[in-house]
C-alpha cells in the first residue's frame, strides 16, 4: 500500500466538503488498521485467522455461459458424431430428454483443429483460446443433476441446485476477506442484456453476513454501477452531510437495539465502500487509460459501433471483451473474486446459449466474441505476473445432446459437460476425465466430476481446506461444498 498515495487521498478527503467525504477518511483509516494487523494471505474482514494450507492463488475469475455451452461444439472433439452424422441415436439406454432432441446423431457444425504443444483441438469458433491451451485443464467428465436451467445453474453458481445459499465468490470473500480497502471484494459482470437463470441470486450472500455478497456492474452503462452518484439536480453537499449524519445517528440506534443483524452492519459497509468507489471506480472502469494493443487485442479497437438485429460476431467481441478487460483492472487493483457472464435468460431471438434451434447461428458469435476476450485476459493476466496467482473457471449450467433437436439445435444435457480452468496451480495443456465416444456422459460414470470437486481444488489452491470454511444456518454447519467435494490432484501443477 502506497503511504503517498494515502497522504494525498486523506487530504483530498478532509477538505471535501461532501459528507461521504468524512465518512471514507474514517473508513479508510481503520481498513489500514485491519490490513495490517492481518496477515498478508487473509485479506481484511475475513474470518479465517490464517490459511489451512500455503496458497497457490489468491483471485478468482468465474467465465459463465448462461443457457448451457455445447461441450461437443466448443471443447470436446468426437470423431464419432462425424463418422456416423444422421445415423438414428441409438444410447443404448433409455434417455430422458429436455424437450425432443433425441433426433439423428450430429456432427459439430465446426471444424476441430489441434493447437499448442498439447496438441488439444478446439473448435474454429473458440480458436483464439488455441493460444493459451498449453495454460488450460480441461475436464470432460462434468456431471450435474438437473436439466432445468434454473437449478444447474444455482449448482454451478453456489453449490446447491435450489435458492438460499451463497454463491462461490461470497464463500470466498467470506473466508479470505477483502484484498482492497476501495474497491469490493466480489464483483460480478452480468449480460449486457440481462441476468441469466435467477438474476442476483447466483451472487447473493444468502446466510453469510450481506457484506460478501456480489457487486454489479454493468460497463457498458452511462451509470455503471447503480446509485454510486446521485443524479439529481437539488442534491448539495450541505444536504448530503446533514443527511449522512442523521443517517448515522438512526444507524447507531438501531445497531445498539439489534447487535447481530448483519444486515445494517453491511448496508454502513456498504456506505463507507461506496464513498471510496467515488473516487476509485470512475478510474478502475475507465479504459481510455488502455494502450491501443491492449484494446486491439480484447476486440476493442473498433468499439462503439452500431450492430445489427441478428447475433454477431463483433457485439459479441465488444461487450465480453470489454468485461474481460475491466476484470483485469479489477483484479490488478484488488478485487479478489470476478464473475463475467455471458447470455441472458431465455428470449427471442436467443441471446445465450440455449440453442435448442440452430447451434451455429447462436454459438458461432457468442462462443468467438467469449473466446477472443478470454485469451486476451489470459495472456494480459500472464504478461503482467497475475496469472500465477490467479484462477480462471470456465463453466456453464449443463452441456448440450450428441443427438438432433429439429434439424440444428441441441437440446440439454445434464449427463456430461466441460468445465476448464489455468492459472493459480493449475497444470496447464491437460483433458482430464474424458466423456465416452458420443459426448453423452462420463467414459468412466462411476468416477464422474461433481461441481463440488472443482469448487473444493479452487478454495484448496486460495489454501482454504473446503470442509473447514463452514457457517451454521438453521442447526446445520453449512459450506461451499455441501457434504461432498474431493480435490482433482490430476489438474494441480
Amino acid at each position: 500500500m502506497n503511504s503517498n498515495n494515502n497522504s494525498s487521498r486523506r487530504q483530498f478527503l478532509q477538505q471535501s466538503g461532501c459528507g461521504f467525504g468524512g465518512l471514507a477518511l474514517a473508513a479508510m483509516m481503520l481498513d489500514e488498521d485491519a490490513l495490517g494487523a492481518t496477515p498478508a494471505a487473509v485479506g481484511a474482514g475475513g474470518v479465517l485467522e490464517s490459511l489451512h494450507y500455503p496458497p497457490r492463488a489468491k483471485r478468482v475469475v468465474q467465465l459463465f455461459m448462461g443457457g448451457a455451452a455445447s461441450h461437443i461444439d466448443l471443447f470436446d472433439y468426437k470423431p464419432a458424431l462425424e463418422k456416423h452424422h444422421g445415423e438414428p441415436s441409438d444410447f443404448g439406454e433409455h434417455v430422458e430428454a429436455f424437450q425432443d432432441g433425441l433426433g439423428p446423431w450430429m456432427k459439430s457444425p465446426f471444424r476441430f483443429r489441434p493447437y499448442g504443444e498439447c496438441g488439444k483441438p478446439l473448435s474454429d469458433i473458440v480458436a483464439p483460446l488455441g493460444a493459451c491451451v498449453d495454460d488450460m485443464a480441461f475436464i470432460h467428465n462434468m456431471v450435474g443433476k438437473t436439466g432445468v436451467h434454473s437449478q444447474g445453474t444455482y449448482l454451478q453458481a453456489t453449490g446447491f441446485d435450489r435458492p438460499g445459499f451463497p454463491g462461490m465468490g461470497a464463500w470466498i470473500s467470506y473466508g479470505l476477506g477483502r484484498l482492497s480497502d476501495n474497491l469490493p471484494s466480489f464483483v460480478v459482470l452480468p449480460d449486457h442484456r440481462g441476468f441469466a437463470s435467477n438474476g442476483p441470486k447466483n451472487w447473493g450472500s444468502a446466510f453469510l453476513p450481506a457484506s460478501t455478497q456480489g457487486t454489479m456492474i454493468f460497463p457498458q452503462r452511462e451509470n455503471p454501477i447503480e446509485d454510486l452518484f446521485g443524479k439529481a439536480d437539488y442534491l448539495t453537499a450541505d444536504g448530503d452531510r446533514d443527511g449522512l449524519s442523521l443517517l448515522s445517528r438512526l444507524n447507531g440506534a438501531y445497531r445498539d437495539q439489534h447487535p447481530d443483524d448483519s444486515r445494517l452492519e453491511a448496508r454502513i459497509r456498504s456506505y463507507e465502500l461506496a464513498a471510496r468507489m467515488q473516487l476509485t471506480a470512475p478510474e478502475a472502469l475507465d479504459l481510455s487509460q488502455e494502450p491501443q494493443h491492449i484494446l486491439k487485442m480484447y476486440g476493442l479497437d473498433q468499439a462503439g459501433g452500431s450492430y445489427p438485429t441478428e447475433i454477431n460476431v463483433p457485439e459479441e467481441t465488444e461487450y465480453f471483451g470489454r468485461k474481460c478487460l475491466i476484470a483485469r483492472r479489477l483484479l490488478e487493483r484488488g478485487v479478489r473474486f470476478v464473475q463475467i457472464w455471458s447470455g441472458n435468460d431465455n428470449s427471442h431471438p436467443r441471446r445465450n446459449w440455449d440453442s435448442h434451434e440452430d447451434v451455429q447461428r447462436d454459438h458461432g458469435p457468442l462462443a468467438m466474441g467469449m473466446a477472443t476476450g478470454t485469451a486476451a485476459l489470459i495472456q494480459d493476466l500472464k504478461q503482467r505476473g497475475l496469472l500465477e496467482d490467479t484462477i480462471i473457471l470456465w463453466t456453464t449450467e449443463f452441456g448440450r445432446m450428441p443427438s438432433t433437436q429439429g434439424s440444428k439445435g441441441r437440446d440439454h444435457n445434464p449427463y456430461v459437460f466441460t468445465n476448464w480452468l489455468c492459472g493459480g496451480g493449475i497444470k496447464g495443456g491437460i483433458s482430464y476425465g474424458p466423456s465416452d465416444e458420443w459426448g453423452y456422459k462420463p467414459a468412466d460414470r462411476e468416477h464422474p466430476t461433481q461441481v463440488y470437486d472443482v469448487h473444493a481444488t479452487i478454495l484448496h489452491l486460495l489454501g482454504i481446506d473446503h470442509t473447514r470454511l463452514t457457517f451454521r444456518n438453521d442447526g446445520v454447519d453449512r459450506r461451499l461444498t455441501d457434504v461432498h467435494g474431493h480435490l482433482l490432484p490430476d489438474i494441480i501443477a
